[in-house]
């Protein structure tokens, strides 16, 4: 994942500078070196760099901080707020309302994604409830128009384009008045590509903007392209008004850096980051879960919203029953597999909780985990619903006719074996969670005080949170005990 090295480095100096006896100036100034480095080498712009690590020594003054200030947790404070403001320009960017007719025009560098990002943007609001549109005014590159009629049918939206006009602002000026009649209320104009030394489609770009008269300009960027975003991204910034920021191919392994300079360039803020090629693989931007995320200290809540939408809401209580009981079958197992690989990649999920890091999950390994699963679902399939629900009958016939009936060999069966009897122990650890009634939401949360939580956590994880201190400071982010029924499944129905 892009940014997942930066996040890596940046969290191992923070973690370097919180391991330290003493935190000194010589502390602070190795943490902010490194801090340093770490973007640089991510290709953010040198200004922008120089710039945060003068405003955190300003706001970290070690001399005039008084004796009993925790110093590791002000100046980790001070590098996450830099960092949110590096990606914040401080004004949100215009957000259309349902039922008014609003147009956005899309523009770009060649080969950034701005045709799959229309209608991933399109698909995206039709999904919430708007009626989209796309417009292709690019009649530059070939093949332009034929790419969105595809993807607008794919997703069901209506597009309006020609092959026989070769004039953009006529084009996209006709879309615009067709979907007005019919009552579009968001209205996408996807444009040429262009770069800032190609003066007549910048004029083109001028003149279709002119035309439309957009609420909203979006530049849409790759997160591969390095230094070069800055000025690149401050170049369409003087033609147009550019409104917002859409990051693409978040899902390679470029650094990305250049993602933080572009924001910094055209002082709108990212509104959506691309995550692969399929129409749902777009996730809409907040800053500061993000900066959370890259410095590996979670995303609760994004993690909460992940698994509301993949627990059915009729399974909620009956996981929460199971969970109070202790009772851990293969059954569980299976459902709770199947619960995670819905959730999205695994790299991805794991990087919202605390203490963990994108980078704990090595480039390839993300792959390998997610077959591993689906390895041991296929053996649990070749399995009787005897079985799955009483895993102490296994015995070596059992494992012999499992093994041959999913084509796996029985050393992959008893790793499937192992696999349960280790997570069974950590489920075991939640038995007596009592379960509160309807209306008495804050039961839960009583019962399951950071103690309960630390047995639970496997040690790496409980030291990478900062022991019991870092758990009950976890514990309050987390907030609502709803929260805390939703993490296993729970929550009013």
């Amino acid at each position: 994942m892009v940014l997942a090295e930066l996040g890596g480095s940046i969290s191992r100096a923070i973690q370097q500078m919180s391991n330290a006896t003493i935190i000194d100036e010589k502390a602070l100034n190795d943490c902010l070196n490194e801090i340093t480095r770490a973007l640089l080498q991510s290709d953010v712009q040198f200004k922008l760099v120089r710039d945060m690590q003068t405003n955190i020594k300003k706001i970290v003054n070690l001399d005039d901080l008084a004796a009993g200030h925790n110093k590791r947790k002000i100046i980790q404070q001070a590098i996450f707020n830099e960092l949110c403001k590096m990606l914040d320009p401080g004004k949100p960017s215009f957000t259309p309302k349902k039922g008014k007719t609003s147009v956005v025009m899309f523009v770009g560098l060649q080969g950034s994604g701005k045709t799959t990002t229309c209608t991933k943007y399109a698909y995206y609001h039709q999904k919430k409830g708007w009626k989209p549109a796309l417009v292709c005014a690019d009649t530059f590159r070939a093949g332009a128009f034929d790419q969105l009629k595809q993807n607008a049918t794919k997703a069901k939206i209506p597009f309006y384009g020609s092959y026989m006009e070769s004039d953009p602002v006529k084009i996209a000026v006709e879309g615009v008045d067709r979907f007005k009649k019919e009552n579009c209320d968001l209205i996408i104009v996807d444009t040429s590509g262009r770069h800032k030394q190609e003066v007549a489609l910048f004029e083109e770009m001028r003149q279709v903007a002119e035309a439309t008269k957009p609420d909203l300009v979006i530049f849409v960027m790759d997160s591969s392209i390095g230094q070069a975003a800055f000025d690149q991204a401050q170049a369409f910034k003087q033609s147009v008004a550019v409104g917002a920021v859409i990051v693409t191919k978040m899902d390679g392994h470029a650094k990305g850096g250049g993602a933080l300079s572009a924001v910094a360039a055209t002082k709108s803020p990212v509104i959506f980051i691309g995550t692969g090629e399929h129409m749902d693989e777009f996730e809409v931007f907040d800053v500061k879960p993000f900066v959370s995320r890259l410095l590996g200290m979670g995303d609760w809540s994004g993690f909460m919203d992940k698994i509301h939408e993949v627990v059915p809401m009729d399974q909620q209580p009956e996981l929460l029953q199971k969970l109070s009981e202790g009772n851990f079958t293969l059954r569980i197992m299976y459902e709770q597999f199947q619960n995670l690989l819905k959730m999205g990649p695994i790299g991805q999920v794991f990087s919202m909780l605390p203490g963990f890091s994108s980078e704990l999950m090595p480039k390839g390994r993300e792959k390998e985990s997610q077959a591993k699963i689906k390895r041991y679902m296929t053996m649990m399939d070749s399995m009787t619903n005897e079985g799955n629900s009483n895993p102490k009958l296994m015995n070596e016939s059992r494992i012999m006719r499992i093994a041959r009936g999913s084509g796996r060999s029985v050393r992959d069966v008893m790793e499937m074996l192992e696999e349960y009897k280790r997570l069974a122990k950590i489920w075991s650890k939640m038995k007596g969670l009592k379960i509160p009634k309807k209306g008495e939401m804050s039961a839960l949360s009583r019962n399951m005080n950071a103690q309960h939580m630390s047995k639970v956590l496997p040690p790496q994880m409980l030291k990478q949170i900062g022991g019991m201190g870092g758990l009950q400071s976890l514990m309050k982010q987390m907030g609502s005990a709803k929260d805390m029924m939703g993490m296993f499944g729970g929550g009013d129905k």
